[in-house]
């Protein structure tokens, strides 16, 4: 893989992947919200203010899933290593969704109209940031001796992340992009049709919770395991948001469609 576009310090190739992800995700999501009658400049605003949460979020959730390593090795908490780390997807999302309903309510956006037209830009932007973590060598899979196994030779990106070099792994970075840019397209086809308001991004949480939860089967887990039993902490989560997803999702057949392009409501 190619884990640095230069030989510098920075940028890495994931770092350029993930803000590629961030602009492709707020142009879309700005887009969209023109389409559906919505302030463009807020959606906007609320978008920088999710990524910023979601940064923070995923570094904590890093620490409180491993919180007996980091226990043991209290330096590693501010080394070079653990700022290059992306975190756990899912803290990030906590933390976005927290900041985003303080936001909502400042702003008076329509909650589940805006969650709608946000979406589909998580989905590309998402997979976008997954091909930055194939690049990098992090969120490697567990060994494998298939035909599409990947086999990381290049020692930079051991130093970055300490995916293992000259084992055959599943690519589970690929995986997951290629299920989000799936489910992108679901979801842009989707979100231009009438829709009842939270139809969108509850079917995001369905397909995203489904997609996530088979991946970890055939990922390595640097991680620690938060809840424990046989199912990861990202598993357990996905199950949790996919009931929630399925319980808007079933509300919403109950609402009357919206046209993507009625005003502001």
């Amino acid at each position: 893989m190619y884990p640095e576009i230069l030989h510098l310090p920075f940028p890495h190739t994931y770092g350029v992947l993930v803000a590629v992800a961030f602009l492709t995700a707020l142009w879309l999501a700005g887009r969209l919200a023109k389409q559906a009658g919505l302030n463009a400049d807020d959606v906007t605003n609320l978008g920088i203010s999710c990524a910023l949460a979601a940064i923070v979020g995923a570094k904590v959730m890093m620490f409180v899933v491993d919180v007996p390593y980091y226990v043991q090795h209290p330096a590693e908490i501010f080394s070079l290593a653990t700022l290059q780390a992306g975190g756990v997807f899912y803290g990030g999302l906590i933390g976005a969704l927290g900041v985003a309903a303080w936001y909502l309510r400042k702003t008076r956006l329509p909650v589940l109209k805006t969650a709608d037209v946000f979406a589909p830009a998580i989905a590309l932007g998402h997979g976008i940031g997954r091909l930055g973590c194939f690049s990098a060598g992090c969120c490697w899979g567990v060994e494998c001796h298939l035909p599409w196994a990947v086999t990381f030779h290049n020692p930079v990106a051991k130093d970055l992340v300490g995916v293992p070099l000259g084992v055959p792994l599943h690519p589970t970075q690929l995986y997951e992009a290629a299920a989000e840019f799936a489910i992108f397209a679901v979801l842009y086809w989707r979100v231009r049709k009438p829709h009842a308001a939270g139809a969108v991004i509850s079917l995001y949480l369905m397909l995203y919770s489904v997609a996530r939860f088979v991946v970890e089967f055939f990922r390595y887990h640097e991680q620690g395991n938060l809840l424990g039993g046989p199912l990861d902490t990202s598993q357990w989560i996905s199950g949790a948001l996919f009931l929630l997803g399925a319980a808007y999702f079933g509300g919403a057949g109950l609402r009357p469609a919206q046209s993507p392009h009625s005003p502001r409501s």
